[in-house]
């Protein structure tokens, strides 16, 4: 790297006359030495002499070099290293001036437990490290529950975990109502559920052509050889596999995958719309808002996207742009290095292509506007609860707290962050509250308040300027004494206490103590905001408890008992016809099931009887 130190009389003809013409990266430095813009060039001389030259400038490039007092320069071998180290700077440094694509949520995918005798399909986020197949990307939650849905109506194949798998002795409600053929007790043979499986696969990759094949030769099948409930059974999927095609209007090749991007602006904010296109049929789309500052133009944008996207998902064999960046070539060829794929980049495209091009375009046009309204609305209140709470100045930062349990059973707390422009979820917490008395909300609060400032002051965090407590009197005391332990005392503490019948619009509001209350009237904008608060906390804490308790719950008694494994504890549930004969079940009847001594047998009963 030639490393330019840090100097606020920044002389560029100097510095151009040191410039080499061989390729690299450029980083931009401010006047305390903050990385603000990143860059890449095939020619280093030439790209950077542009940004001082004569002629006049775009708004952005004006205001970049306003705040710009330094130049770092990285070379590189070739092109195609310079982007990939652009991609990775600005990654890492996330400079003000470059296209910031933010988004922290993985997408979703279908998983297969191939490896399986019978095989289970689920949804699934997150690290693919698993035993299986994983099919996707999808562009949200709700593209895949809905194909698990079609896939589990036409072919039945089960979506239950091992655990639930391998300790049924009769079957589920989901055969009962014809969504799972039931393998769990044997009532299909390995056979032919692994061609329900192998048909399921094909659906979901978009080969439903060859499924109708399949189920129709299969039919023939069944009906020569006079087995007529079955051929009428897979009549009906041929059916049903029929109406699903129609409704989805599959009108192109079967192995076809396509992302169409599309980029769009309104007033200077940008949405960029992800629509995904898998075997032939529109699955959803993604919107994404990435960060622009001093305006930009729809290229930059959709060239930013390529590159920090595509080098972090997987890219199809199809990418459809609405404006194609000039370095298209070269990200393509990049992508072909550092992922092993070889997209085909276009914009200029006809007939269907092009339909899908306007819809990502409606689409990204329609959330702007969305997001407009949404955001108009968002600063209408943060101005009338500014108001109301007779505050000197806007509060940057509100943080609201909330508890959620189940009599006392896995409390959790919930942190949830607003500023001025709307919730910070990156910033949002949840709490497991130990060592409290079951259902004692005064100490759980206390608990979560020492716990999250505490924190925040020995690492220099941001402290909020308004702190919201869901609850009454004892639960605004309780964080009192706590901030005041603490030391901490100039954040506005308020508390929201519900109504007698606990209907909105009755809620008490205590403002820094319990002697001074407000009740604000049901059609006021500064309580729709506190509400809109009040209730995303209690919405995060709700999600945290539910998962904790579903840990618990999703354990048998039997799973809990050293020296009972997988197999033991099937004997036991065979043998008892379930969990609850267990429990009924003596010393001397355990001891009757396979595997089960005496002192094992006293063990188990000891534990059930004494959870």
């Amino acid at each position: 790297m030639l490393k330019h130190s840090f100097d606020k009389n920044f002389d560029s003809k100097v510095f151009l006359r040191s410039l080499t013409n061989k390729p690299g990266v450029y980083l931009m430095f401010d006047e305390v030495g903050k990385v603000i813009y990143v860059g890449k060039a095939k020619n280093l001389k030439k790209r950077v002499s542009s940004y001082f030259g004569s002629k006049s400038h775009h708004p952005k490039i004006t205001a970049l070099i306003s705040k710009m007092r330094c130049i770092d320069v990285t070379i590189t071998g070739n092109e195609n290293e310079a982007l990939l180290l652009e991609y990775n700077l600005i990654k890492q440094h996330q400079p003000y001036f470059n296209v910031l694509l933010r988004d922290d949520k993985s997408y979703p995918y279908i998983f297969i437990s191939s490896q399986d005798k019978y095989p289970r399909l689920a949804f699934h986020r997150g690290a693919r490290r698993s035993e299986g197949r994983f099919i996707g990307p999808f562009p949200n939650p709700s593209a895949v529950r809905q194909s698990l849905t079609e896939v589990q109506k036409l072919f039945r194949v089960r979506q239950c975990d091992d655990s639930f798998f391998t300790n049924r002795t009769r079957p589920c409600l989901q055969h009962q109502i014809k969504r799972c053929s039931a393998p769990c007790v044997g009532l299909i043979n390995e056979v032919d559920y692994q061609e329900d499986v192998k048909n399921a696969l094909f659906c979901l990759t978009g080969r439903s052509d060859a499924v109708l094949r399949n189920l129709s030769s299969r039919m023939d099948k069944a009906s020569n050889a006079q087995k007529y409930e079955l051929a009428a059974r897979l009549r009906d999927q041929i059916g049903s596999l029929q109406n699903m095609q129609n409704s989805q209007n599959v009108t192109v090749g079967r192995y076809h995958n396509t992302d169409v991007l599309a980029a769009e602006s309104i007033e200077g904010k940008w949405c960029v719309s992800l629509m995904m296109v898998r075997g032939g049929r529109v699955i959803g789309n993604r919107n994404y808002f990435p960060q622009v500052k001093g305006g930009g133009l729809a290229d930059e944008i959709i060239e930013s996207f390529l590159m920090q996207h595509y080098f972090e998902s997987e890219a199809p064999k199809e990418i459809i742009v609405n404006e194609a960046p000039q370095s298209l070539a070269l990200i393509s060829q990049t992508l072909t290095t550092a992922k092993g794929v070889s997209p085909s980049i276009r914009s200029n495209v006809r007939g269907l292509r092009k339909g899908w091009l306007a819809m990502a375009a409606t689409n990204a046009k329609e959330a702007l506007q969305m997001r407009q309204k949404d955001q108009a609305t968002f600063s209408r209140q943060y101005a009338e609860l500014i108001k109301t709470l007779t505050l000197k100045d806007a509060p940057q930062r509100i943080e609201c707290f909330d508890i959620s349990h189940t009599s006392g059973e896995k409390a959790v707390a919930s942190c949830v962050v607003f500023g001025p422009h709307g919730s910070i979820k990156s910033d949002y917490r949840r709490y497991n509250i130990n060592d409290v008395a079951p259902g004692d909300d005064y100490a759980a609060i206390a608990q979560v308040i020492n716990r999250r400032y505490t924190k925040a002051l020995k690492n220099d965090s941001l402290v909020p300027d308004l702190i919201i407590i869901d609850g009454g009197k004892g639960q605004l005391n309780a964080a009192k004494t706590e901030l005041e332990c603490i030391q901490l005392t100039h954040p506005l503490l308020m508390s929201i206490a519900k109504g007698s019948n606990r209907k909105p619009g009755q809620e008490t509001l205590y403002i820094g103590s319990i002697d001074n209350q407000i009740i604000l009237p049901p059609d006021s904008i500064a309580l729709h905001f506190l509400q809109q608060i009040r209730d995303e906390a209690h919405r995060f804490a709700i999600a945290g408890h539910r998962y904790q308790r579903g840990k618990v719950r999703k354990k048998s008694g039997l799973e809990r008992i050293p020296g009972v494994g997988k197999k033991r504890r099937r004997y036991l549930l065979r043998h008892f016809g379930g969990l609850q004969g267990v429990q009924k079940a003596g010393v001397n009847d355990l001891i009757q099931v396979e595997g089960i001594s005496e002192n094992l047998a006293k063990l188990i009963y000891d534990q059930l009887q004494n959870p």
